[in-house]
């Protein structure tokens, strides 16, 4: 008998998880011992359940799937992260890549493709979606510093640089200059089509 393999799935949907949990546990051996909807839950939930490999989405409330990759990487390093996304960017996956998940893979994976992929994570490979990989290659590197990032991502709610200055703790003048180098380095025309660009890259 094959030693089973214990799985935490984290989605902010929950017929997303539903969908996947059912589909990974007609696997003998697979298991799916935790379940959550919040990046911020994954550490304490995976540590209860004695989890081996996590299924992390990207977007969800209380941290991302990337901070909670970089949160599993340094509380749990036993335990293995794989991204399982709708959100196959390059700049996702390069980003995921650095905060230590094992893998990166999209959601309209083959559900025995995605098993496998759980297989080859638990035994200390690195899984990557062979389009993204392309793509992260040919897509250079994200060029933006961590402080143009940080603005940008607080400029994609519409805030004004004021609003934005007070989030970030940095004065509205140096906000600007930010802000106009990150338009400059997207050939954006304004702050929010900068924005745009760089959360679809992936940067932000």
């Amino acid at each position: 008998m094959t030693d089973t393999i214990r799985l935490l799935l984290a989605d902010d949907q929950a017929l997303v998880r539903g969908a996947l949990a059912a589909l990974l546990d007609l696997e003998p051996d697979l298991e799916v011992v935790a379940q959550v909807g919040r990046g911020d839950e994954v550490v304490s939930a995976a540590r209860e359940s004695g989890t081996q490999v996590c299924l992390l989405d990207i977007e969800m409330p209380g941290v991302d799937g990337i901070e909670a990759a970089a949160a599993l990487h340094r509380e749990l390093p036993g335990v293995r992260s794989l991204i399982v996304t709708t959100f196959g960017r390059p700049g996702y996956l390069r980003r995921a890549i650095a905060a230590g998940a094992s893998g990166f893979v999209v959601k309209d994976t083959p559900a025995g493709e995605l098993a496998d992929a759980v297989r080859r994570v638990h035994a200390g490979l690195r899984v990557i979606d062979p389009t993204l990989a392309t793509e992260s290659l040919t897509s250079g590197d994200n060029p933006l510093t961590p402080r143009e990032s940080e603005v940008l991502r607080a400029a994609l709610s519409g805030a004004t640089v004021a609003a934005i200055a007070a989030q970030v703790h940095l004065s509205a003048g140096t906000v600007r200059n930010h802000l106009s180098s990150a338009i400059g380095k997207t050939s954006a025309s304004t702050r929010a089509e900068a924005a745009l660009i760089a959360r679809e890259r992936g940067w932000i």
